[in-house]
């Protein structure tokens, strides 16, 4: 057994009789030392906050852990990149996003495998327990049911309900758009994008390209180009065709501005790199091994701007950049949605964050010493502290904004001032 695979075996084992096994647990809150204390944390002083939440049933905001309570639910199939190994196969991955949450943006988080498979069953499930938590994070449920249980959800649940594998890489390439956008002086309108891969991260990032802008779009699948004469598209990929005569992947990339991959490894040659418009992106995320190398790909073209999946490259899309964050405000502010101006205010604030000057922590834990904004540094990293302010602060306001948030009284400079300090509390 390799050691890296022996290692990560371990460390999800408990070290001591002490510990547990797996990666998260459960953190009192409160004292429970005294008879006092105990009287209150159950029988009979917990009657008390109980008759007030039935009372209003908003108070539990300010009587339980739901204002800061996410749950990670999963059916397990479509777990990272193995595929449909069952609901109690993907845990680990659930817990790590739960570790990821507190970690990131000091969000309690509690994973929940649903042993079916079935939609109805699901939506029945989550929309059942979902007033018990201040949001929703569905995570690794395979395309294309994952559409529609994400949608009914949100028009059922009183708190958001987030789709991360769709939405998540979308956020941060869109914000490493903006700033390309800004750095070659293209507009997103004249742009053309090929999107390779359309599962639910590639719906979801066209979906997001087009409200930045974009028009011109082309999506390929495992059959290639979706086009207007395919017959075989369901209705999320159908809201893609368009009337081409390309039908491959080097075909759609001629004069391409921008290629997203999120397919898998060797689905982008040197040749189509070559064919790209002058100062093109690439953000090639499929893991462990992208569409095209960095080093092959910036082989044949000295003017592109290249992100990866992966955390040994530049401009790395890491999912971690949004979705702690996002929750954070979402949570902060009591909102019943994640809507699409909360997710565009995400990917604005990490665009903004990558032109700041980079802390020399961030450049140590990367070991670089040439971190700042340009080709090799339009994402932020997600080592930086300050995107707990940045980008919770703008999805927070933003939700406000759109109407969607349960508090009535905000001030964002506040929010930002709280939010450095939990920052601050946290080194």
């Amino acid at each position: 057994m390799a050691s890296f695979e022996q290692e990560s075996l371990n460390y999800h084992k408990a070290r001591n009789e002490f510990e547990g096994n797996g990666k998260i647990g459960t953190l009192i809150t409160k004292p429970c030392d005294t008879v006092a204390e105990l009287a209150m944390a159950y029988s009979p002083g917990v009657a008390y906050p109980c008759l007030e939440i039935e009372k209003d049933i908003s108070t539990a905001y300010d009587y339980t852990n739901k204002g800061n309570l996410v749950a990670v639910i999963s059916d397990g199939t479509a777990v990272l990149g193995l595929g449909d190994i069952g609901h109690l196969s993907g845990k680990p991955v659930m817990e790590g996003k739960c570790v990821l949450f507190k970690a990131f943006a000091h969000v309690d988080a509690v994973d929940i495998e649903i042993n079916t498979k079935d939609t109805e069953e699901i939506i029945k499930t989550v929309a059942a327990i979902a007033d018990t938590f201040g949001g929703i994070n569905l995570e690794d449920i395979a395309a294309p049911k994952c559409f529609e249980i994400e949608e009914r959800l949100k028009e059922i649940c009183n708190v958001p309900v987030f789709h991360d594998d769709q939405h998540g890489t979308a956020v941060i390439t869109t914000a490493g758009l903006i700033n390309v956008l800004e750095m070659s002086g293209k507009k997103a309108e004249e742009l053309k994008v090929v999107v390779i891969g359309a599962g639910e991260s590639g719906i979801a990032c066209a979906n997001m390209y087009k409200a930045l802008g974009v028009k011109n779009i082309t999506m390929l699948d495992s059959k290639g180009v979706i086009h207007t004469g395919r017959t075989d598209l369901n209705k999320q990929k159908a809201a893609y065709a368009i009337d081409t005569e390309d039908r491959t992947p080097a075909d759609a990339a001629r004069n391409a501005d921008m290629i997203l991959g999120l397919s898998g490894p060797e689905q982008i040659t040197q040749d189509m790199v070559r064919s790209m418009a002058d100062n093109p992106i690439i953000f090639a995320c499929a893991n462990p091994i992208p569409e095209i190398m960095p080093d092959l790909a910036k082989e044949v073209r000295d003017d592109l701007i290249m992100g990866t999946g992966r955390s040994d490259f530049a401009n790395q899309v890491n999912n971690v950049l949004g979705f702690p964050f996002i929750f954070r405000g979402a949570l902060d502010v009591r909102a019943t949605k994640i809507t699409e101006n909360m997710k565009m205010a995400a990917s604005k604030a990490l665009a903004e964050l990558a032109k700041e000057d980079v802390p020399d922590y961030v450049k140590k834990a990367h070991k670089r010493d040439d971190m700042s904004f340009g080709p090799d540094y339009i994402i932020p990293s997600p080592f930086d502290k300050r995107l707990l302010v940045f980008v919770s602060s703008a999805v927070a306001q933003a939700a406000v904004d759109d109407g969607v948030a349960g508090v009535t009284d905000f001030n964002v400079e506040d929010y930002k001032a709280h939010l450095q300090r939990m920052a601050d509390n946290a080194k």
